[in-house]
């Protein structure tokens, strides 16, 4: 049941439109929905992340959603070229390189952060998910 059945993220935006620059123009993520109250963009794999209104965002400073990608440095060289700030942290977990990459263990991560504050990953697992 629902073990079978899609997910998706619900992220708070106190600004909309901001949102809707930074996912859409600055992510380059395709708009499935919009209307005064949300915003709902398209990922891979059928997946979708809902951009909801709110008038207090965030108070969480932990990742709010996370993409795994097979390759983390060109996927950073492509948001940095689309002017997205990669996040770079000393301490005290995660530590980011010069490139605003940490080596989680089982994988490499870096960090964006959104208009409102929600912190999104972006993941390269060291080993690979078998194709499927």
């Amino acid at each position: 049941m629902l073990g079978d059945r899609l997910v998706f993220p619900v992220l708070l935006s106190k600004d909309l439109a901001a949102s809707r620059a930074f996912y859409h123009d600055m992510l380059g993520l395709e708009i499935l929905r919009e209307d005064e109250e949300r915003l709902i963009v398209r990922c891979g794999a059928g997946s979708q992340v809902l951009i909801t209104k709110s008038t207090i965002g965030t108070a969480d400073l932990q990742t709010q959603l996370a993409w795994r990608v097979p390759d983390l440095r060109a996927e950073l060289a492509e948001l940095r070229a689309r002017g997205v700030k990669i996040e770079s942290y000393v301490a005290p977990d995660p530590v980011t390189d010069a490139d605003g990459i940490a080596d989680m263990g089982y994988a490499w991560a870096a960090w964006i952060i959104d208009p409102s504050g929600n912190a999104l990953a972006i993941i390269q697992p060291k080993v690979q998910p078998a194709a499927g």
